[in-house]
């Protein structure tokens, strides 16, 4: 059986995939990669996930683009004077290891003017997680994201959720859009790798990660 290669993609900016994807990687032992970094200054999502996931440098994946601009990628590359070429994203070979893979703020990212990040995840055809806030506004924004994969026919691995409680909401979610709830990892203060570690093992469990049989 070849290794867990699981996308991490987002309802939105700001919902905690990076935080995510650092607690799903240390749960599997996963090595990680964002394919394209944007906003450089400062600690980058790649550098994130290392620190909180206590990653060793042989278990991160360099970057195929790192953009200065801290807008849409499209608009980054046009800042760093270069365009993305989606061809060559693809998947890299990680042996036996699991891989997890970041995706962009949202589905519908511009990647360039003809290619939006969806567009790659139905090229790629691997499973994906859908990570989600909590907060106010969820519910559209989910069940939009959850539509879109499922047009596309990109396997919805289940959704994640990062923040406060709020049960309705998320419980109408997974029953309106037939999706299966992977746990909700909540605010976590202070956040640090030992503390991630402690309330994703309680949030989260490593076998609904796995490829299914």
């Amino acid at each position: 059986m070849s290794p867990q290669r699981i996308v991490v993609a987002g309802t939105g900016a700001g919902v905690g995939k990076t935080v995510f994807c650092a607690g799903l990687v240390n749960l599997l032992g996963a090595k990680f990669w964002k394919p394209i970094e944007a906003r450089l200054e400062g600690e980058t999502d790649t550098e994130r996930v290392a620190r909180l996931g206590g990653l060793s440098a042989e278990r991160i994946l360099p970057e195929r683009y790192r953009l200065q601009g801290a807008v849409s990628f499209q608009c980054s590359a046009e800042v760093d004077e270069a365009r993305i070429d989606t061809d060559s994203l693809d998947v890299p070979a990680t042996g036996e290891q699991p891989l997890v893979i970041e995706g962009t703020s949202g589905l519908m990212e511009p990647l360039n003017c003809g290619t939006l990040c969806i567009d790659i995840f139905e090229r790629w055809r691997l499973p994906v997680v859908l990570c989600a806030s909590t907060a106010l506004g969820t519910i559209n924004s989910a069940l939009l994201s959850i539509e879109a994969l499922r047009r596309r026919q990109i396997d919805v691995l289940g959704i994640a959720f990062v923040g406060e409680r709020n049960p309705d909401a998320l419980r109408a979610i997974c029953e309106i859009g037939r999706v299966r709830w992977l746990g909700r990892l909540p605010w976590i203060s202070p956040l640090s790798a030992e503390t991630l570690r402690a309330a994703f093992q309680a949030s989260f469990r490593r076998d609904d990660f796995l490829p299914r049989r």
